[in-house]
């Protein structure tokens, strides 16, 4: 008897990348992005003044506190922070719509923001802490970004040391020693999550119908033997 095959599906996953300032979440992100075009990033909203180098809408939505207060209240956002003094948050909508369609979200966010996605989505995060290979090499990148005064720079290497401190909170942890080991090692991370047993919807009717055809057809095989047999 033959069957409609069934179609397997997937719930979308969140991939978040944190770190330290300096240790190279953005540039992985950024690779991830270009690499892949299955995944997409979650635009933050933030209160902090625009960079040159960036731009409203593609790095984050720029608003006022006031915006902010109001999202908060309204419960429109699945996380937030207060950072370096400074509101950062997550846009709620778009992401469960992403999920709900299948695709993966990417999160460039620091830890307090992913321990609060984990309480409330923990069947569908995954955690990827990225950290510097010394602080001597951390505090020479936020040097070399030049976008920071030195004021600045002092308080992101001791935001750093609060940020380090949580590493045990993720599921994985790499070493950004070396840009391109790093980014083969996000990648496989990405891939294997992708394909984890439990993110498969329809997966058990899927091998309880092969597991029946193939009985099927053995049961055929044996019923044409016995044909054979006794046609001898």
């Amino acid at each position: 008897m033959t069957t409609e095959p069934i179609r397997l599906m997937r719930r979308g996953l969140m991939f978040v990348l944190s770190s330290p300032s300096g240790a190279g979440k953005s540039t992985l992100a950024r690779q991830l992005l270009d690499a892949d075009d299955g995944l997409e990033l979650s635009i933050s909203v933030t209160t902090r003044a625009r960079r040159q180098s960036e731009r409203d809408g593609v790095h984050y939505h720029f608003i006022d506190e006031p915006h902010f207060t109001r999202m908060v209240e309204r419960g429109d956002l699945l996380e937030w922070a207060q950072v370096h003094g400074h509101h950062y948050g997550t846009p709620l909508e778009p992401v469960e719509d992403a999920l709900s369609a299948g695709r993966d979200v990417l999160f460039d966010i620091d830890w307090q923001g992913t321990a609060q996605i984990a309480e409330k989505l923990p069947n569908d995060i995954v955690r990827v802490f990225v950290l510097p290979p010394t602080m001597r090499e951390l505090k020479a990148r936020l040097v070399r970004r030049a976008e920071d005064s030195r004021e600045t720079i002092g308080r992101r290497l001791t935001g750093s040391i609060e940020e380090i401190e949580q590493w045990s909170r993720y599921d994985y942890i790499i070493v950004n020693d070396d840009l391109e080991c790093a980014f083969s090692a996000v990648r496989g991370i990405l891939t294997a999550e992708r394909l984890k047993r439990d993110r498969v919807t329809g997966l058990r009717a899927f091998v309880s119908q092969l597991l029946t055809e193939g009985r099927e057809l053995i049961d055929e095989l044996q019923d044409e033997a016995g044909e054979r047999t006794s046609s001898t």
